[in-house]
């Protein structure tokens, strides 16, 4: 396997070609959007943009602060036939830092934050919206490193306290704030492309949810693949209310198989993919994915930033990846956010210019640039490979983290 190693400013640059191929073998996971861990994920990150977008507004720039720990503790619920309701609140609790002043002026963190939660829940668990119990467990304690010595007070101190926004040392320069590993890989193979689509066809604005108001979103599928046949574990739960017996749930249920195998029959054409919905449930029992709310977080499930979805979307044991939390931390310069972004974009570009698979691993080291990593390693199946081409992508990839804090900030990136 040729490999090629140089110096690429201070980042050690190191590219593979002719690397093995990803074989046919494929497991694959994906949790919807009511999953209670993309719930939490997707709401941290909502509180890191909404409180970059006011003091982008009220200061000019992103003050300091991350969401990243954020935990979701499920509530309690009855359910029935036709009906059901919440007994006890969904606790949501909101662990991280956050800057409360800047120049002497308030930021309004608490309200900013409740605000948010609030609406998240009212937009996607409606149900949920009344039966919240917000715990604001938000710091403003700055990283060790200040070391008192006589009356002088050390920089560090006024990380979450700035005088002005001049006090940010990344406007000077952007330094990575740990050491970390962002990864990211292309192509998804046609089975990994179908369980993203699945999902979002079971759990998110679709047609199917739109004409069957019992079907909850807190999806969550399980597929294995041999490059031939598929073997999918789904589950799908329903809205109490809209299911007046047992018989209308298992014609739900077999509503739900019906669109699972139109879907495959369109996305994976000739191939054999069988489907097990549900596995957990005794009907005889009247033991059901039957669900008040349409997620488990109602009933004592917990939900925590980075336990879901990648930065992909996409869960792939086989596939290159790490266990970095990307959704809430702060988008100037947390590289476990950056640079896993960073990596997927550039895999993505090194296919497209290689016609082969890429793998992308970009390694920081703490206090160094953050368009200097450490280390950085890039894998392509593809024997003929244009060394030149190749680095000219890293160093553009490199150059774009002040444009990516902008879109994460005014756009919004949905990370799972």
């Amino acid at each position: 396997m040729p490999r090629t190693s140089m110096t690429f400013g201070k980042s050690r640059l190191v590219i593979e070609t002719g690397t093995h191929e990803h074989d046919g073998t494929t497991i694959v996971e994906r949790k919807g959007l009511g999953h209670p861990d993309t719930l939490a994920d997707h709401l941290a990150e909502r509180l890191s943009r909404a409180y970059s977008r006011y003091t982008v507004e009220h200061f000019g720039a992103v003050l300091h602060h991350n969401f990243d720990k954020l935990a979701l503790l499920g509530g309690a619920s009855e359910v029935r036939y036709g009906g059901g309701k919440m007994t006890a609140p969904v606790r949501v609790l909101v662990n991280g830092r956050a800057a409360p002043t800047c120049g002497g002026e308030t930021i309004p963190v608490l309200e900013i934050v409740e605000t948010e939660v609030r609406e998240f829940f009212a937009d996607r668990l409606p149900e949920v919206s009344d039966h919240l119990d917000i715990s604001f467990n938000i710091t403003s304690n700055s990283s060790p490193g200040a070391v008192l010595t006589g009356d002088a007070v050390p920089d560090r101190t006024r990380w979450f306290n700035p005088r002005s926004i001049e006090d940010l040392r990344e406007r000077r320069v952007r330094l990575s704030n740990d050491t970390s590993l962002g990864t990211g890989w292309a192509p998804e193979n046609p089975f990994e492309s179908f369980v993203r689509e699945l999902v979002d066809h079971l759990s998110g604005e679709s047609d199917f949810r739109r004409a069957h108001a019992w079907c909850g979103s807190d999806v969550k599928l399980m597929g294995y693949w041999d490059g031939e046949s598929a073997d999918v574990v789904l589950c799908v739960p329903q809205k109490s209310r809209h299911v007046d017996s047992r018989a209308e749930y298992i014609r739900n249920t077999e509503s739900v198989l019906a669109e699972c195998h139109r879907l495959a029959g369109t996305r994976l054409p000739g191939a054999e993919v069988q489907f097990r919905l549900n596995a957990r449930d005794m009907p005889e029992k009247d033991e059901l994915y039957l669900t008040y709310t349409g997620s488990s977080i109602e009933s004592g499930d917990e939900g925590v930033v980075g336990r879901g979805n990648r930065v992909n979307g996409l869960i792939t044991p086989l596939r290159p990846m790490n266990l970095e939390g990307a959704n809430g931390k702060n988008p100037v310069y947390h590289v476990g956010k950056l640079y896993n972004i960073a990596a997927q974009r550039l895999a993505h570009r090194l296919h497209e210019a290689t016609e082969g698979q890429a793998e992308v691993h970009l390694v920081s080291t703490t206090g160094q640039r953050l368009d200097q990593p450490w280390r950085i390693l890039v894998r392509l199946s593809s024997q003929d490979v244009e060394i030149d081409k190749v680095q000219a992508l890293v160093a553009e990839s490199l150059e774009m983290f002040p444009a990516l804090t902008d879109e994460l900030v005014s756009d919004g990136i949905v990370l799972s």
